[in-house]
C-alpha cells in the first residue's frame, strides 16, 4: 500500500490536488498498486468526487456538527468522501487528545492511521488506541534524502514485532522502489510518504517506481 500525504505543498492545493490525485488514479490502475492520497480539508471533497482511489484527510478533531468554529467533524468528513484519516503526524501532534480523535474517527465510520514516531510509541498506540494502521515516521528523518529503511531498519523491524497484528506503514524519506520493497521486506505492509512525491517534476514516473517495489519478490 503506497500512501501519499499531499500536505500543503503549492503543488499539491487547489485544482493542483485534483490533478495530482488523478495521476495516482491513473498509476494505480496501471500497475493495479493499492494507492491513496490523504488530503488538505479544503480539498478533500472536490478530491474525493474526482477520483476512485481511496482519500483519506489529513486531520480530524473529537467534534461532532454545532457550535465548534475552526474543528473537522469526522463526520463530515465521511460525508464528504473521505475513508480515513491521518492522526497525530509529527506537523499536526495531538498528545492528550489523540484518543478521543480516534474514538470520534471511528464512530464516524473512518479508517484511522496513527503516526508514531519511534518503535515505542507505536506499541503503544497498537495496544491503547487499535488503529487501522500504525505508520512509524521518524521525525528527524521526514523530507530528507535517506530513507528510514536505510538509516535506521532497526525502527521498522522492532516496530513490526511490538504492534502484533496491527499493519504498520513506514514513513520519512521514502522516495522510490527500493525503499518500498526494503520496507516490506522488514515486515511493513506499505509506506506514507510525501515530498517525494508531491514535490517531483514527475510525479506518475515516481509512482510508478514506488509501485514497482511492491510487485518486486521479496
Amino acid at each position: 500500500m503506497i500512501i501519499v500525504n499531499f500536505k500543503t505543498y503549492e503543488s499539491a492545493v487547489g485544482e493542483n490536488a485534483v490533478a495530482l490525485a488523478k495521476i495516482h488514479e491513473v498509476v494505480a490502475e496501471e500497475t493495479g498498486a493499492e494507492i491513496a492520497v490523504a488530503v488538505n480539508a479544503l480539498d478533500l471533497e472536490k478530491v474525493a468526487a474526482a477520483v476512485s482511489i481511496p482519500v483519506f484527510a489529513q486531520h480530524v478533531d473529537a467534534v461532532g456538527f454545532g457550535s465548534f468554529t475552526g474543528g473537522i467533524p469526522p463526520a463530515l468528513v465521511k460525508k464528504m468522501g473521505a475513508v480515513g484519516t491521518l492522526l497525530n503526524h509529527s506537523e499536526k501532534r495531538l498528545g492528550g487528545q489523540l484518543a478521543e480523535c480516534v474514538t470520534a474517527a471511528k464512530a464516524a465510520g473512518l479508517k484511522v492511521i496513527i503516526c508514531a514516531e519511534d518503535d515505542a510509541e507505536a506499541e503503544r498506540i497498537a495496544a491503547e488506541l487499535k488503529p487501522d494502521f500504525v505508520a512509524v515516521e521518524p521525525p528527524e528523518l521526514i523530507g530528507g534524502e535517506i530513507s528510514v529503511t536505510t538509516a535506521n531498519p532497526e525502527i521498522v523491524e522492532n516496530a513490526v514485532k511490538k504492534v502484533g497484528t496491527t499493519p504498520l506503514l513506514v514513513g520519512a524519506g521514502v522516495k522510490n522502489g527500493a525503499d518500498v520493497k526494503t520496507a516490506l521486506k522488514l515486515g511493513a505492509k506499505g509506506v506514507l510518504l510525501a515530498s517525494g512525491v508531491t514535490k517531483a517534476e514527475n510525479p506518475a514516473e515516481v509512482l510508478r517506481d514506488l509501485a514497482s517495489g511492491l510487485n518486486q519478490k521479496i
